[in-house]
Formats: structure tokens, sequence, C-alpha cells
């Protein structure tokens, strides 16, 4: 029997194929939907996992096309997609603008290296600094994790050349993500990602997230007998990977003064919200407060490796030689990223996520009414909203996403007992509803086992 659907066969919750809704029309005239197609040569799951190595759990499904908000695998079966390759595929599957943007890219030239201008890269550095206020200057790699690695360089380097900091420290958050690089799980305030690999780079500490004493009192500790060690605070606007959990204003405010206060670097990590997923540009739109250094990447490609670390005039302190990437912001990366926001203006789908942040908010909090025993709450901004488990649920959030990929609903978790709702932010009203009544239904199926 094929991987997928003999998987789904243990539930007896094989789906048919389908075409997919629109939220916001594609700007070219598309053809019919593809329709569901067996693969011409059966996927081999145990040949995969003979070369490549074993780094993901991966879920036993081979997905091999997708469009707008849909996806289908070697077999077939259909997938509505509220996981978008982790907050990513932000235009959805094969969107026109982006296969276009790219394809023409590809035909004329992909990669030189950053011995020589860029024409794509600098139209795309003027599209985000003039949606960034405070920011002048933009720095291209390839993910999120480099974004943030050049972030903690440029802050080590700010410390020791604007102040004369030799032992520079850069407090992050508990329950933070901010990459898989060595220096950025150290900045991780997640021990299960640190231990295989202690030890850790020093010069990081953790503070608890939007708690204002303890951030002052890990500063003082982290300085005490030795003296100003401050290069920045670096901190999540919403966390994502820590639970979707949303950064309180004061909080913020706080971390901001006491930036200033001291002449360190307030550096926000907007990887996975950044680039309109919580209803503005930036996550950090939704606090009021501006950081001097920001990171994002995933949704800025929409699906093309394209990472960017913006900063200030006063945070600008790399020379030449001092930080570099082979491949960042080249051709082929900065075409998909002018075309992701060209995209977002066309569409307004700013105005989208808003309203299908909305919508789906009230599903899922109808959702967590109806069923006050499995889910607790739901939280987060825009088109990123997390559901709350509860303790009492015979499921964890892997479970509960694992069923509702059987029913057709891709989903990720956000921890232990937080499912991630992140679906493309085309996703239409229908997709919604959809979603929503998948969900719920799986949430049910398991509140029964417990009843």
């Amino acid at each position: 029997m094929p991987l997928v659907l003999a998987t789904l066969a243990l539930t007896g919750l094989a789906h048919a194929a389908a075409g997919p809704s629109r939220g916001i029309p594609f700007s070219s005239t598309r053809a019919s939907p593809r329709m569901a197609a067996t693969s011409a040569t059966a996927f081999d799951a145990a040949k995969f996992d003979e070369v490549v190595m074993k780094t993901y759990a991966r879920n036993p499904i081979a997905m091999d096309r997708g469009e707008g908000c849909v996806l289908w695998d070697v077999d077939g079966n259909r997938y509505l997609d509220f996981a978008a390759g982790i907050a990513t595929a932000c235009l959805g599957h094969a969107h026109p603008a982006l296969v276009e943007a790219v394809s023409k890219q590809m035909s004329q030239v992909t990669h030189v290296s950053n011995l020589y201008y860029i024409p794509p890269q600098g139209d795309l550095a003027a599209e985000l600094v003039k949606r960034t206020p405070w920011a002048s200057k933009a720095f291209f790699c390839n993910s999120g994790a480099e974004a943030n690695e050049g972030a903690i360089k440029l802050a080590r380097k700010h410390a020791r050349v604007k102040h004369g900091i030799e032992r520079p420290l850069i407090i992050s958050a508990l329950n933070s993500f901010h990459g898989r690089t060595l220096a950025t799980i150290a900045a991780t305030g997640q021990p299960k990602y640190q231990e295989p690999f202690l030890p850790m780079p020093d010069g990081f500490v953790h503070t608890p997230y939007n708690d204002i004493d303890a951030l002052r009192k890990t500063l003082e500790a982290a300085e005490e007998g030795v003296g100003k060690r401050l290069a920045a605070i670096l901190l999540e606007p919403l966390q994502g990977e820590g639970g979707i959990t949303p950064g309180d204003r004061a909080f913020f405010q706080a971390a901001r003064d006491l930036c200033d206060e001291r002449g360190a670097l307030l550096m926000f990590d907007e990887v996975q919200v950044g680039v309109g997923r919580t209803g503005t540009f930036w996550a950090h739109e939704q606090l009021g407060v501006q950081p001097d250094v920001l990171s994002c990447a995933k949704a800025l490609g929409g699906g093309v490796p394209i990472g960017a670390m913006l900063c200030s005039d006063e945070a600008n302190v790399f020379i030449p030689g001092e930080h570099a990437t082979t491949y960042g912001g080249n051709f082929l990366a900065t075409a998909a990223g002018n075309a992701v926001l060209a995209e977002i203006d066309r569409a307004n789908i700013l105005d989208n996520v808003k309203a299908r942040g909305a919508q789906l908010r009230a599903g899922l909090e109808r959702v967590a009414s109806d069923t006050a025993d499995a889910v607790t709450q739901v939280r987060g901004w825009g088109l990123i909203l997390g559901v709350v488990l509860s303790e009492s649920l015979p499921a964890t959030a892997a479970e509960v996403c694992g069923a509702a990929a059987a029913r057709g609903l891709l989903l990720v978790p956000a921890g232990p007992k937080v499912v991630r709702f992140v679906p493309p932010l085309i996703v239409s009203e229908k997709e919604v509803d959809e979603a929503v009544a998948t969900f719920e239904e799986c949430v049910k199926a398991f509140a029964a086992k417990s009843a």
C-alpha cells in the first residue's frame, strides 16, 4: 500500500483530492486546478532514509505539488495547508507572480556573488528600508539563523567599538528560538536544543519573557562585579516555537529603555512573524516599540531561501571583510523577495491577513468554548495563532497535528500542548472554515477518548 494511504488507513480517514479555493485571486489567468494524479514512480521512504540524515522526525507524507493553499502528495491525496512550510509560503504554492519572477531571473542570471553589484538586491533593500522607518541598511543572507548570527556579530562589534566592552553580553528570553547554528542555539532559551552540543559559547544569558523585574535582575546579576557588559537584548515580538506567545508592550518598552540607558542594541527576531504574518508588515508594529536591528527570513522569499538583517545607522558598524556570504542576496533570491513584496502591495494582502486572522480566531475560540475541557486558550496575532490544549486532553500537539493531517489538514506543533495555525497569507474565507471544522473534529475525537 502507498506510504500515505497506509498511514491514513489506520484511522479510516483517507480522503479524496479536490481543488483549492482562493482568498486573494492570483494576478494572472490560471488553468483549472490540477487534480490528484498517482505518481508514475512510487515513493520509497526506506530508500530516502538510507541516504538522507535523520535530522527530522518527518511525517509519513511525500509531497508532490501544490497550488494556492492546497498540497497534493505523491499518491494524489489533498491537504489544506495551514503550515505553509512553517510560516514560509506566504503566497501559497505555485503563485504565478513568484513563478514568473523566479523563472525569468533563472533565464537571465542566477548567481554572481557579492563581489559585484546585484541590482535586484539593491531594489529589495530599498523596499525593506522604506517599510521600516528606523532602519537604514540591509544585509542579505540565506536563512533566519544566518540573519540572527549576523545580528549577534553586529552587536558584539558595536559593544566593542562604541563602548569598549571586552566581554559583550546578549540577553534573550526563555522559551525563545533563534536558529540552529552554535551561536543562535546559545541565544535560544530552550535547553533541549543546546544539550547535545555543550558547551555553549559564552556571552548569552536568558530571562523570563514578558517579565520586567526579571529582565532587570538578569542584567544586574550578569554585570555584578564585572561592570558594563550589555551588548544587546534579543527578543521575538511573538514567540513562535515557544508556544505562540505574544510580547507585552510594557516589557518591550522596558527592554528599549534599558538598551537606551546603556547604549546597547535592541534586536528583534522576526524570522517567523515578519513580512505580514501578524497583519502589520513587521510584528513589532503591534507593540509600538522600535528596535535597532531586525532579522527576517521565511516569508521574505515566499519559499525561496533568503534571510535579511536590517539595522539603524547607529548599529551599522561592519566594514568590508568582517561579515559576508557567498549566496546571500543573489539574483534569484532577491528576485523572489521583490516579487513577494510587490504582491503583498498589489493584492492588499495585509487586509486579508487581518480579515482571515479575525475569522480564524473567532472560529477557534468557538471551538475552545464548545470543548472547554480540551482547549484552554487561543492566542497570537493575525495569521499566526496557537491553540493551547488542556493538560487533561489525552493528546499532545503533535498527535493532534497528526490526526489533522490524516483528515487532510496540515498544522504544526509549537510545543507539547500548542497547535500552531500559520496558513498562507492568501488564505480564503472558505478555507478558514474548512480548517476550523477539521480541527474541531480532531479535538472532539480525542476528547471523547477521555470522556
